[in-house]
């Protein structure tokens, strides 16, 4: 707990405690990924019992994945102040105590507020400072660790939801709950196995620790040397908000924000669709299942064949390609009304779901570097809140409304199909045409503007980062290239030209 970040010259180790804080991230991301799906399984029963409609019971998963997604910044605050062990130990605690204190709830409120405000702030408080560890761990393997890792949804999903019917069956909703944050009490040990990489000499706490790294990550990027790097917090930023003046993270951010518009409807209404439809309440649970297990192949596949040299630089354009798919995937099946047609739909919609959960976060990384991704993962996991408020919510509402699902599959497949025509097109006509540009005279070498804010305050010139020492943008920024010959303008030293 107390080692800290990799020092300049050792990189991340790419294995070695990794595979065990791969494993903990496996675990953490499946619930919660897979956790708010599978309690769709007891919407019928909480309809039931509250008198309520489909909308009112579908409140509880949109506000768990609201609280997953909009504490984003308070997490990477909490991480940067105390690390990621602690963090993490706090939020499983309450993601457990969330789901045991709604088993006796008594009116649809209490439920929104236990099941849904602190189970879902437990599972926030998990899930960003395990990527955060991850990306610590793993710089070579880290699209295939990041595939390996969103795996843990589907495999939590497909297990998860008919474990959830079957706790229905027996035990009702309430006992099925409670059982459920016993089950979360797993992500605490998660939480106790992130211990940040480095040498065994450097001593200090967690929080210590992920800010030595965070610093020393930055230094190397700028070709500074560690003992260069701000040191103690009046120096650095808990949260760094100039990361939104970057071009690739506005375009990743709009991506994302028309993507949840619509990517979590289909897998949230697809057990009550399939009931409706008359297929038996068992069977309509494993259409999760189906989804998990396809899902399960998909995100290690993906993840491997991202990290292929010749793939690498074109990331952001296979994450456009498993967007249209998926939209179009949920467009093709809105009238899917048979068993079969609606496995078939699972199967395509499993495959196209795991590559963008694959995908999604090297993107992210690869928009704007490692250093950053820790206030850029919180920005855009509060960004994504907002649309995951407005999707779900509003789609159990057209079907109360309307009677029908097959409006909803249109919207949704629409949706996801317009994030990834944006994210193709400014991916490609305007990213990577600034990036391919000349630089003008008396621009700092061409570096971009959020570069230079990065920058600020630096006024003498920075030493040429020596040989060997990665660049973090040139190995992230989409289509990069051999560097240019350098402008003789006062170029920046440690930046490169063609970064966005």
């Amino acid at each position: 707990m107390g080692t800290g970040g990799p020092r300049r010259g050792e990189g991340p180790p790419d294995g070695g405690w990794g595979w065990a804080v791969l494993g903990a991230c496996f675990v953490v991301t499946g619930f919660a990924y897979g956790f708010p799906k599978a309690v769709s399984v007891f919407f019928r029963a909480l309809m039931r019992d509250f008198g309520a409609g489909y909308s009112d019971a579908a409140w509880v998963s949109s506000i768990m994945l609201a609280m997953l997604y909009g504490t984003g910044p308070v997490s990477s605050v909490l991480v940067a102040r105390f690390g990621c062990r602690p963090v993490m130990l706090v939020g499983g605690l309450l993601a457990s105590a969330g789901m045991v204190l709604a088993s006796f709830a008594r009116r649809l409120l209490e439920l929104y507020l236990t099941a849904g405000v602190l189970t879902g702030l437990g599972l926030a408080l998990n899930f960003q400072p395990s990527l955060i560890m991850l990306g610590l761990y793993f710089d070579r393997r880290r699209p295939l660790a990041n595939g390996l890792a969103a795996a843990g949804s589907p495999v939590f999903l497909a297990a998860l939801s008919p474990l959830g019917q079957q706790l229905l069956e027996r035990f009702g909703w309430r006992g099925g709950f409670l059982l459920l944050g016993g089950l979360l009490l797993h992500c605490c040990a998660c939480g106790a196995l992130m211990r940040p990489p480095g040498p065994g000499p450097r001593r200090g706490g967690s929080a210590g620790a992920a800010r030595e790294a965070q610093a020393e990550a930055e230094a190397a990027r700028r070709g500074l040397s560690p003992s260069a790097a701000p040191a103690g917090p009046a120096r650095r930023r808990l949260l760094d908000v100039a990361v939104c003046a970057d071009r690739a993270f506005a375009v990743y951010a709009v991506t994302k924000f028309l993507m949840a518009l619509g990517l979590f409807v289909p897998a949230i209404l697809l057990v009550n669709y399939a009931k409706d439809a008359g297929v038996p309440d068992a069977d309509a649970a494993f259409l999760l299942s189906i989804v998990g297990f396809v899902d399960i192949v998909a995100r290690p596949a993906c993840g491997a064949l991202a990290g292929l040299a010749r793939l690498r630089p074109h990331v952001a354009d296979l994450f456009s390609l498993a967007l249209l798919a998926n939209g179009l995937t949920d467009l093709s099946s809105a009238r899917a009304r048979s068993y079969g047609a609606l496995v078939a739909f699972c199967v395509a919609f499993g495959l196209s779901y795991g590559m963008v959960g694959a995908l999604q976060f090297e993107v992210l990384m690869a928009a704007v570097g490692a250093p950053r991704f820790p206030s850029a993962l919180g920005l855009v996991l509060l960004i994504e809140a907002v649309a995951v408020l407005i999707g779900p919510p509003s789609a159990g509402h057209l079907v109360d409304a309307l009677k029908s699902y097959e409006v909803i599959f249109y919207l949704a497949g629409s949706e996801v199909v317009l994030a990834g025509l944006f994210m193709a097109v400014a991916t490609n006509c305007c990213l990577r045409r600034a990036q391919d540009a000349p630089p003008r005279p008396g621009t700092e070498g061409g570096a971009s503007d959020s570069e230079d804010a990065e920058a600020e305050g630096d006024s003498e010139p920075l030493p040429t980062p020596e040989p060997g020492v990665p660049e973090a943008l040139e190995l992230l920024s989409p289509g990069a290239g051999p560097s240019e010959p350098e402008v003789e303008a006062e170029p920046e030293p440690g930046l490169d030209p063609e970064s966005v």
